[in-house]
């Protein structure tokens, strides 16, 4: 269930919205006059909401990408020059 504030509480109460959004890794929806006006978030869950965004672009390019015609390459191959790498530098 989100959790919705009047901008009074961001306003009085920003330690407490702080907090909520931290322990709950939830957005805060903060209304004005009674309609949605702002979202408050920490940090972290902006940054994760980000990645997912970056990771969601990327999945569609390739997808683009194999639509139109573009060979891949094949998996067993490149794990194994992964852990060539890998297993090399350690």
């Amino acid at each position: 269930m989100p959790n919705i504030r009047p901008i009074s509480d961001l306003r009085n109460n920003a330690n407490d919205i702080s907090e909520i959004c931290h322990q709950t890794r939830e957005p805060v929806f903060i209304t004005k006059n009674g309609v949605g006006d702002m979202v408050v978030m920490s940090l972290e869950t902006y940054e994760r909401q980000q990645a997912l965004i970056n990771l969601y672009a990327k999945l569609a390019e390739a997808e683009e990408e194999i639509i139109s015609g573009a060979q891949g390459e094949d998996f067993l191959e490149v794990s194994k020059q992964l852990r060539g790498t890998v297993h090399g530098r350690l």
